[in-house]
């Protein structure tokens, strides 16, 4: 997998342009790096939060029509919302340990649990016990869930997640305090971003032991630090999606430059050559 992103990462620089689902002010040094080694970067996101249309389903599994109705029957930001993604597949031990750790924080959660989740299967007899014990009103589990309504919902306090890109731009735009729990590709990046650089969450990377879980969760929730910078980054990310300002900015040149694309040959090389 790293030798794959390595080899197309390096393919980069032979593109006439690169186009990036993030902002400037997230990842503004990378950006300048990457604009160092190509031809032209086009940071024109997120744009999930510059599009006032409803969210459209990125998965084929089907969504839950009862998770919002299930968090308005909880207070504020007191719920852990809970999803590892589409892809991701985690042992029947690493799934014990997640709920262990998830029961004994004491919080209420909503977890995506897709079907083809865990290993080997094995999950129903644990989660049935793991209900009945915190109660139907203190955990909900479902397939797939409305991700962006999720997290919007004033009920989430935390995501944990494995910090895909899109849930990580999802996550921020919310201002949702974030644990994140990377598998492969630029999850791992992405956690340390979130743990490291932006300090909207943690890092969790390579453990899986309930008692860092319930700690974990714990700070997550309960850190004024994390909330603060949670709260901070979504309005300057929800800035940079206004008129005006840097992703639009952006996205109207990106217009311009498709437009020129097809303009006839010589007129664009004398643009180019700057005649």
């Amino acid at each position: 997998m790293l030798h794959l992103l390595a080899t197309g990462t390096a393919h980069n620089v032979n593109a006439r342009a690169l186009i990036l689902n993030t902002a400037a002010s997230l990842v503004g040094s990378a950006v300048t790096n990457i604009a160092r080694r190509t031809r032209d970067v086009f940071a024109i996101g997120p744009l999930h939060a510059a599009s006032p249309a409803p969210a459209v389903a990125s998965s084929l599994w089907r969504e839950d029509d009862g998770c919002t109705a299930w968090l308005d029957g909880h207070a504020d930001r007191s719920v852990v919302f809970v999803s590892l993604g589409s892809l991701a597949v985690i042992s029947h031990e690493q799934f014990t340990e997640f709920l262990s750790g998830l029961v004994a924080a004491g919080y209420p959660f909503l977890w995506v649990l897709r079907p083809d989740m865990v290993e080997a299967g094995g999950q129903d007899s644990a989660l049935r016990e793991a209900i009945r014990a915190v109660g139907s009103k203190n955990a909900r589990v479902v397939p797939w869930a409305p991700q962006r309504d999720v997290l919007g919902h004033r009920a989430v306090g935390c995501f944990l997640t494995h910090a895909g890109w899109n849930s990580t731009l999802e996550g921020i735009v919310e201002g949702v305090p974030m644990v994140c729990w990377p598998f492969f590709a630029d999850q791992q990046i992405n956690s340390r971003f979130v743990g490291t650089v932006w300090r909207n969450g943690l890092d969790m990377k390579d453990v899986c032991d309930r008692a860092v879980v319930q700690r974990t969760l714990k700070e997550a929730m309960e850190s004024d630090v994390i909330k603060g910078s949670a709260q901070a980054l979504a309005q300057q990310v929800r800035r940079d999606v206004a008129g005006g300002r840097s992703s639009p900015v952006e996205l109207e040149r990106l217009v311009r430059f498709i437009e020129e694309l097809s303009t006839p040959e010589p007129l664009l090389m004398s643009r180019m050559n700057g005649e």
